[in-house]
């Protein structure tokens, strides 16, 4: 006769061990995932991809197409790629840093001496709205074409500048060809001044 095993106090204690069993997902699981996807999929089909234009910079999609004859460049989307860092996208610049374009005189004023300071750049003194900024702005002259720099400036004019008269890339290329022997930022703003 075989003698009954007997299990220490010690072993008793522990669990089994572990066995794999087939653990099927739930279905009410499956059935609310499949669900939440059809529900994702309709939210997405009937919100259709218009974005309202108060959300964005307020253009229109016919606004952003070209017309017959307009200029290919956009001056909002060369703004944000290349002035909006320093400028703010608001205009509003740093104070102490980098000056307002919104309300500045020297966006408001010569449209000339305006293209002058974006192809050379300044590097020195400059009076905004009555504050003195000591900085330097690079010049855009050798990364920018005429009709890119007029799309620029004009976008800058009107839209911080109240209004101002838009910039013909005729006088950009006058500007660049009075001003083509400068190699140098000017320097700051009595260099500035000077000009017509």
């Amino acid at each position: 006769m075989q003698q009954p095993m007997l299990i220490p106090p010690p072993q008793r204690r522990e669990h089994p061990e572990p066995t794999e069993q087939s653990r099927p997902v739930p279905w009410g699981l499956l059935l609310g995932v499949a669900v939440m996807s059809a529900v994702g999929v309709a939210y997405i089909e009937m919100d259709g991809p218009a974005v309202a234009p108060e959300l964005g910079d307020q253009r229109t999609v016919a606004e952003l197409r070209p017309t017959a004859g307009a200029a290919t460049a956009d001056g909002a989307a060369i703004y944000a790629a290349r002035c909006a860092a320093c400028h703010q996208a608001a205009g509003t610049g740093v104070p102490g840093a980098f000056p307002p374009l919104a309300g500045s005189e020297w966006v408001r004023g010569s449209e000339r001496r305006l293209a002058a300071l974006v192809l050379h750049g300044v590097a020195g003194p400059l009076t905004v709205q009555g504050r003195r900024y000591n900085g330097a702005m690079p010049a855009f002259g050798a990364q920018l074409g005429d009709a890119e720099l007029a799309a620029v400036l004009t976008h800058v004019r009107q839209r911080f500048g109240d209004g101002a008269a838009p910039v013909a890339p005729a006088t950009v290329a006058a500007v660049r060809q009075a001003t083509g022997s400068r190699d140098a930022p000017f320097a700051g703003e009595a260099e500035l001044a000077a000009l017509p």
